[in-house]
């Protein structure tokens, strides 16, 4: 009951008035206001159903999901404070996770564990699994698209690329926007809050199945062998770098971003490597590069 005064609060009266060929554009105009108001009430409900949380501030959950590209002066804020105060509660809530289930995990392997479970394309991960970019409020017309690229390269890595492909990152701040309207809607409460964000993150990535950097595996593979490093960088003009080691070469393309073409050249060349030596490399994890 609470709930539902709660939501007619926000949404004002959904009474809509049978059409006449005599109404004005002011009442049509009243009419397609109702229109989208409700659509987005049962926005609202699903989303609580989705995320397995009742707000009892509706208007944190509609602010969570409205893009700063949709923002009016005559709507809510957009959901850019959310996400920053959404961010620094969910590293809060996974430091202190792995704190107390990894007691003799030194600093720097739960710094690389947190990271892999906190970082853009793992959130991006929980926003595409959810849907959520179907209830965001935007005018990005680009959005669509880059969504429906990033499902299609998730398909050949299952968990996580590291670093391999560009998960756009608004699908990540709605995410955090969304943890940080429910930790200040449940009343700054941690534990509530981490009892969603626990079941929103599955499957989380693990100790078995963190990988190493695809950048620190090529190095550490070529310190071992003695090889030195060359770097071909023709990427403002191709969009690709191409790294040598010894007699082995990888090229990595991808005209987006910069760091994700290095990555993939280090992966494809380490790749190489772990093909051609594999006794060299039975004891380093290989099967990770395997393509």
């Amino acid at each position: 009951m609470e709930m539902d005064n709660n939501l007619d609060y926000l949404f004002g009266s959904m009474e809509i008035q049978p059409r006449s060929s005599t109404l004005d554009q002011s009442e049509n105009q009243d009419l397609s206001e109702n229109k989208v108001t409700l659509e987005w009430k049962k926005f609202v409900e699903e989303l609580q159903e989705i995320v397995g949380y009742k707000f009892k501030n509706v208007n944190l959950l509609y602010q969570a999901f409205t893009h700063s590209s949709f923002h009016r002066e005559d709507e809510c804020e957009s959901y850019e404070r959310l996400e920053y105060i959404g961010d620094s509660v969910l590293n809060l809530l996974i430091a202190k996770a792995h704190y107390f289930l990894h007691l003799d995990l030194a600093p720097g392997q739960l710094t690389r564990l947190r990271a892999a479970n906190v970082d853009t394309e793992k959130l991006a991960r929980v926003a595409v699994k959810y849907d959520f970019h179907k209830y965001l409020r935007h005018k990005k017309p680009l959005l669509k698209g880059q969504v429906e690229e990033f499902k299609d390269a998730m398909l050949e890595y299952p968990l996580h690329s590291s670093g391999l492909i560009d998960p756009p990152k608004v699908l990540a701040d709605v995410v955090e926007s969304l943890i940080g309207a429910i930790y200040i809607d449940c009343n700054f409460s941690m534990d509530i809050t981490w009892q969603v964000v626990e079941n929103l993150l599955q499957p989380m990535i693990t100790l078995e199945n963190l990988e190493t950097h695809p950048v620190t595996k090529f190095y550490e593979a070529c310190q071992r062998n003695g090889w030195s490093v060359k770097l071909i960088d023709t990427w403002e003009k191709t969009g690709e770098i191409e790294v040598f080691a010894g007699k082995f070469a990888g090229k990595g393309k991808f005209s987006g971003k910069k760091l994700i073409a290095l990555n993939r050249a280090a992966h494809n060349a380490y790749c190489e490597i772990v093909k051609n030596l594999k006794t060299t490399c039975d004891n380093y994890n290989c099967n990770e590069a395997q393509d």
